[in-house]
């Protein structure tokens, strides 16, 4: 079936828009396309994965079916993730068409930059407008350590294609941890600066266990994070916001804003706008939380069902819990792997 077939329901930032029982508007809706990658990252998944048979993951079709369903209720910014999206045949076509979908004002991808050398420039004219691209350490060996496989001058000369590509707007996401790489974070900092670009420093979540890896004990809190910058830089409070869980700062002289991502010692819940639609089709109200509903199940029993589609999602918002609960000294909650989750 032809992607393009399938009828875009309107409607956009002026529908009714997605409120949960807290009161909070949800816009933002963020689809894992796989739970494969080509990188094995220490703190995402474990070295031997088992991944989704094909027959359990969505379709390219029914990924924007449920796209569409969600600009349909006012959801204007959607985030594609993996695993690895661009190891998925068919992304950039996928990508291409939601882009069309009216009333969508924001359509953003996360990567880790192994194939974004050869696919850049085709990102932009499918109407990208941001990148998010993972960068954990910009020293070859601590890289491959990382992730265990990841070669650093890959990502590099993708980071590069994508700063020529002309992205509104290119952002570093860097997990630290504690022993790792947490004396890279001025360093890792400056090559965003001398990028032009912004960077995300993120605490690492407890989502799955991962053989040889203690988070409590990796664990690196972004106060430690900001105070390592701020022995080499003078950052600058900023109200910005991308529509997601950072906290901002401008590095004082250039145009780089630094983010903090704080699920630790920040919670950032108290204004969520955002809900998951993993790559098995389930909608994932809260990352650290099991909440969910089985939206692969209602496109399935009720194919071209647009209104049985939309009233599933509507009701699902009843489910959002209020935060998340993550604890680093508990064996984790959430079984799930970040890989599985969508990052």
């Amino acid at each position: 079936m032809n992607i393009s077939a399938i009828p875009i329901a309107r409607g956009g930032a002026a529908g009714p828009g997605l409120i949960d029982r807290f009161g909070r508007r949800v816009n933002y809706l963020r689809i894992s396309i796989t739970d494969r990658c080509d990188l094995r990252c220490v703190y995402c998944m474990s070295e031997d994965m088992e991944f989704l048979p094909r027959a359990r993951i969505l379709t390219l079709e029914e990924i924007r079916t449920v796209a569409a369903a969600f600009v349909g209720l006012g959801v204007d910014k959607i985030r594609i993730t993996g695993g690895e999206p661009l190891v998925r045949k068919g992304a950039v076509e996928l990508l291409g068409e939601l882009g069309k979908l009216a009333g969508l004002r924001e359509l953003v991808l996360t990567t880790n930059g192994m194939r974004l050398e050869q696919s850049a420039a085709d990102l932009k004219t499918a109407g990208v407008r941001r990148l998010n691209i993972s960068l954990d350490s910009l020293r070859p060996d601590r890289f491959r350590a990382l992730t265990r496989v990841g070669d650093l001058s890959t990502v590099l000369r993708g980071i590069d294609a994508a700063v020529s590509a002309g992205f509104d707007r290119l952002k570093l996401n860097a997990v630290i941890l504690k022993h790792r790489n947490h004396d890279e974070v001025a360093d890792l900092a400056g090559f965003a600066v001398d990028k032009g670009i912004d960077i995300s420093f993120i605490e690492e979540m407890p989502l799955g266990r991962v053989d040889g890896h203690d988070r409590k004990e990796s664990h690196y809190p972004s106060e430690a994070i900001r105070a390592d910058l701020e022995s080499r830089y003078s950052l600058l409070p900023t109200t910005e916001t991308t529509g997601g869980p950072s906290r901002y700062f401008r590095i004082a002289g250039t145009a780089t804003r630094v983010g903090f991502i704080s699920p630790h010692s920040h919670n950032f819940c108290g204004n969520c706008n955002r809900v998951r639609l993993t790559a098995e089709g389930r909608l994932l109200l809260c990352l650290g939380n099991e909440h969910s509903v089985d939206l692969k199940r209602v496109l399935r029993a009720h194919p071209g069902d647009m209104e049985r589609l939309k009233k599933a999602i509507a009701e699902a918002m009843r489910m959002k819990p209020e935060r998340h609960d993550f604890d680093l000294a508990a064996q984790p909650v959430i079984l799930r792997h970040m890989s599985a989750t969508g990052g």
